[in-house]
């Protein structure tokens, strides 16, 4: 008998050809595509696209409806870390409670025993650590495992990642193509799904209401306190910004730091952007393993940024990261992830 395993269809490319890959490994294929977002949107075509591909390869099609857990745990999430003068980063709490939280129990319910996805990662069982571990895609250019590191390790046994060994994307395209799949020469898509034209602002908005701080002014200011002008919100602001400041100063400016309490943006040159510490809360860890003393690792506090040599203390599960180098633009609000070579430790908010 097949093992039965539910794949998230989101009409792209990559989980297209990731059925395509399940199937010919021997498993019994079940598509399934959530509704996660609509407000203004006409037509679903993610939907419409994933239903064909679905028809194409004789795969049982399902969509369901989590719209209200995906504002509840995403959306809210995003605009209230905003609302806090911090930065936040939707996809790793999407793949946290949607799409590695609701979709596995939904794979429960249609009798799966694993769940699947497009993303660039793999999952595998360690002889060293003795259970499965999330390790980096082969295609590192591509890896996504710095948006997986909040997922719960007791599931990574139930998870595939039929992307894990691919070089790079034309690869899978080519894959697509050879099969006849219309979505082989659809577009990646580069922006928050669920903001129209990456226009964030207008977004918080409309669903911030009350808590939108955007006529809000106060100062902007160097770190010894000198007034330079006037903001017009803190939301309109990120840590390691350079454009839109408003500001004429001796030398170029960057953002900082966001003052939340005293409403009050911090600017300052380049070099004050680097730092070699941080500290993280609302940790996960993906390994079973002593985390009581200093670690040496590699952490990366960006997706873009390469893993950087440091050393991990965890005390009152606050995690201190200490770089060898120091780091560009460390944000509040985004995350930390802490990896052992190619192996995924674990991660957490930057504070």
């Amino acid at each position: 008998m097949k093992k039965k395993v539910l794949l998230g269809m989101s009409g792209g490319v990559d989980s297209s050809v990731s059925a395509i890959l399940l199937q010919n490994q021997g498993y019994e294929v079940i598509g399934l595509t959530m509704k996660l977002w609509e407000k203004g949107q006409e037509k679903n075509k993610a939907i419409i696209d994933a239903k064909k591909v679905c028809e194409k390869l004789g795969i049982e099609h399902h969509v369901v409806d989590l719209q209200s857990e995906f504002k509840e745990k995403v959306v809210d999430n995003f605009v209230c870390t905003y609302m806090c003068g911090k930065t936040p980063n939707p996809c790793i709490e999407c793949n946290k409670f949607i799409k590695f939280g609701a979709f596995y129990k939904l794979a429960k319910e249609y009798g799966c025993e694993y769940i699947a996805t497009g993303h660039y990662a793999k999952v595998e069982f360690s002889e060293k650590y003795n259970q499965y571990v999330l390790k980096k895609s082969k295609a590192e250019n591509k890896d996504q495992t710095y948006f997986l590191y909040g997922i719960n390790k007791e599931i990574l046994p139930n998870i595939l990642f039929p992307l894990s060994d691919f070089d790079d994307k034309d690869e899978i395209r080519k894959m697509a193509l050879e099969q006849g799949l219309e979505v082989a020469k659809k577009k990646d898509s580069q922006e928050i799904c669920f903001i129209q034209n990456n226009n964030y602002v207008e977004f918080l908005k409309e669903e911030g209401k009350g808590l939108y701080k955007s006529e809000k002014t106060g100062n902007i200011i160097l770190k010894n306190r000198e007034i330079l002008g006037k903001h017009n919100g803190l939301t309109n602001y990120t840590v390691g910004q350079r454009k839109g400041i408003g500001i004429s100063y001796k030398e170029p400016l960057y953002v900082l730091r966001l003052d939340n309490e005293k409403n009050e943006v911090v600017v300052g040159t380049e070099r004050e952007l680097y730092s070699k510490e941080l500290k993280a809360n609302e940790l996960n860890f993906l390994l079973n393993m002593d985390l009581g003393t200093e670690l040496e690792i590699e952490a990366k506090v960006r997706y873009r940024s390469k893993p950087a040599k440091a050393t991990l203390e965890i005390e009152n599960e606050i995690a201190k990261v200490t770089f060898k180098e120091p780091q560009r633009a460390i944000t509040p609000g985004q995350s930390v992830v802490f990896y052992l070579n190619n192996i995924v430790l674990g991660g957490g908010k930057i504070i």
